[in-house]
């Protein structure tokens, strides 16, 4: 019943304006981000997108992005504008001779979330999330759905036709974010993790077989070398959750196991209440329960596992 009541919700389109279009071109773009993202750029066939992450050399996430081409050689990263400009500035740093061009193509762009009926007019239903297809002069991703909601999104430039569909609000749409369980990198969270504290290894953002790139050993050590310690869950909380909110555990106040990394109000629509997030937190504190928003006497978490199964540890 309630799966039902949020395919009615969400359906139709809602414009992202809180998402920006970095623009990588020149005959060695892709070798370029080779050298630089987790994801493997130069293998990425003109169909398909990937989420990827920019890291430092201790591992730590500085950026992700939704990558992929235009054409052969340029291509397009599309993450959250508060973070644009500080890790444009990051990646220009280490372009040197190689050539590629590095630019804010934000303004000419726009982008649409697509949910529901818009998705399943664009993309048959055997195919997977990151598929890409064109349009005209739109690129369109399907990405990861809510709830059985298949979602999608569209980047066209500015003066293209916006996609027909009913209006969707933005806060409907940063709710779909949060329930499909893959969390976007934002200014307070900048080196708050490595790549699996979000799940990226289980949800196409590293690629384990590439080459080198900034903090690869930190990442693939984590993944190679026994258990993850810190995973991302879904988090349900009665009172206002924020990015960057430290969370503990009911019997130990004296240091956080855990930190929201998105969070959105759940839309008033589906009568629920409350506030949904992506959470990264200690395993172990999860397994044994009592989370709390803030401090050990804050108010209460349910924590559910992710949407999505997770890559086991190798």
């Amino acid at each position: 019943m309630i799966i039902e009541r949020m395919k009615n919700k969400l359906n139709g389109v809602a414009p992202l304006t809180h998402l920006g279009v970095i623009r990588v071109e020149g005959e060695e773009a892709a070798k370029f981000l080779q050298g630089q993202l987790t994801q493997d750029f130069i293998l990425l066939g003109l169909n398909e997108a990937r989420l990827a992450a920019f890291c430092s050399a201790k591992g730590r996430m500085q950026a992700s992005f939704i990558g992929f081409k235009r054409s052969p050689s340029e291509i397009l990263l599309i993450c959250n504008c508060d973070i644009l400009t500080a890790t444009l500035k990051r990646l220009t740093m280490f372009v040197m001779r190689a050539k590629a061009k590095l630019t804010d193509a934000s303004g000419d762009y726009a982008l649409f979330g697509l949910a529901g009926e818009p998705v399943d007019s664009l993309f048959s239903p055997d195919l997977p999330a990151w598929a890409k297809t064109e349009v005209d002069d739109a690129s369109i991703v399907q990405l990861y759905p809510a709830d059985a909601v298949r979602r999608a999104l569209w980047l066209a430039p500015v003066a293209a036709v916006a996609p027909a569909g009913a209006a969707l609000s933005a806060q409907d749409w940063a709710w779909s974010d949060v329930r499909s369980g893959i969390a976007m990198i934002t200014t307070p969270i900048v080196e708050a993790f490595v790549p699996q504290m979000l799940n990226y290894e289980s949800v196409g953002g590293v690629n384990f077989k590439k080459g080198c790139y900034p903090g690869q050993e930190v990442v693939a050590r984590s993944q190679f070398r026994g258990i993850l310690k810190r995973r991302a869950y879904l988090a349900h909380s009665e009172a206002p959750m924020q990015v960057g909110d430290e969370l503990f555990l009911t019997n130990d106040a004296s240091q956080p196991c855990g930190i929201v990394a998105q969070a959105a109000t759940v839309p008033s629509s589906l009568a629920l209440g409350g506030f949904d997030a992506i959470i990264s937190a200690q395993v172990a504190a999860v397994a044994v329960g009592g989370l709390r928003l803030g401090s050990a006497s804050g108010p209460a978490l349910t924590v559910t596992p992710p949407p999505y199964p997770l890559l086991a540890d190798i």
